[in-house]
């Protein structure tokens, strides 16, 4: 997955929209006002993406795969730093950048949800 394509998976989730708060290196995309991925997209080798997960499942994954590892700048517990350097299969970082987008669209208020058209995860 390269960074044009991440950009479009991201921008992909229904009502995400890209945002610079932490200046026009990282690209952060949200939904509802809520960061779901972080990434820097400019930085050519390596691209990373950081993603929210539940805290059991993100100390698997850091297990698992030595592309992933706890988040970079954000709380180790529920975020994940992915390196996008082929190891992982694209299908693997597309699954966990929808279940960071979902676990943030659950959080969000009842109508918000219901805007989205969100019906929660399978």
């Amino acid at each position: 997955m390269d960074a044009q394509e991440l950009r479009a998976y991201c921008l992909g989730r229904t009502g995400a929209i890209e945002d610079f708060p932490f200046g026009p290196e990282h690209s952060v995309f949200k939904v509802a006002g809520k960061m779901f991925a972080l990434t820097p997209l400019d930085r050519r080798e390596p691209l990373e993406v950081s993603v929210k997960c539940e805290p059991e499942i993100a100390v698997a994954l850091r297990g698992s795969y030595a592309a992933i590892r706890p988040g970079y700048h954000l709380n180790k517990r529920h975020w994940n730093t992915i390196t996008l350097d082929g190891s992982l299969p694209d299908q693997l970082v597309r699954d966990l950048i929808e279940d960071s987008y979902d676990l943030v669209v659950s959080a969000l208020p009842q109508r918000t949800r219901n805007r989205l058209g969100w019906a929660g995860a399978d």
